[in-house]
């Protein structure tokens, strides 16, 4: 048996070149995996919750009502208010108590930004305890 020592370095060339070509292959298996088991975690629970037995809270003697009507007028109670004198009016109405809760009610046409002035207002008068109000289902008006 004879050994042969030639240096054939050409034929045995290094290649360092990566193949990429596996990992592309499993990175996509596992975003088609990814993609069908997504939104098998996101199941909606239907929760049957139980029904409050606490006293509703005592309604205010004096309720202070801050009213937006349709066309953007403010109204403290009854009275028309401007925008920029709208903390005034509510210190006057809740006499300073600033801890005292206001209760904001809107025409539903009433923009979004309107609503914003209001409650800004209300914010930079110090009153942060706002109730927003609503109409009942069973309500007619």
């Amino acid at each position: 048996m004879a050994i042969q020592f030639t240096d054939h370095s050409d034929d045995m060339a290094l290649n360092h070149e990566i193949n990429v070509t596996p990992f592309i292959d499993v990175m996509l298996v596992l975003l088609i995996i990814f993609m069908v088991a997504a939104p098998l975690a996101t199941v909606d629970v239907k929760v049957d919750l139980p029904v409050s037995n606490a006293a509703p809270a005592p309604k205010p003697e004096q309720p202070v009502f801050l009213s937006i009507r349709a066309d953007g007028q403010f109204l403290v109670g009854e009275k028309p208010v401007d925008a920029a004198a709208l903390g005034a009016a509510i210190a006057a109405a809740t006499g300073g108590d600033r801890e005292q809760r206001v209760f904001l009610r809107a025409d539903k046409t009433v923009t979004y930004d309107t609503v914003m002035q209001a409650m800004n207002g209300l914010r930079s008068a110090g009153y942060v305890h706002v109730a927003l109000v609503g109409q009942d289902q069973g309500e007619v008006r």
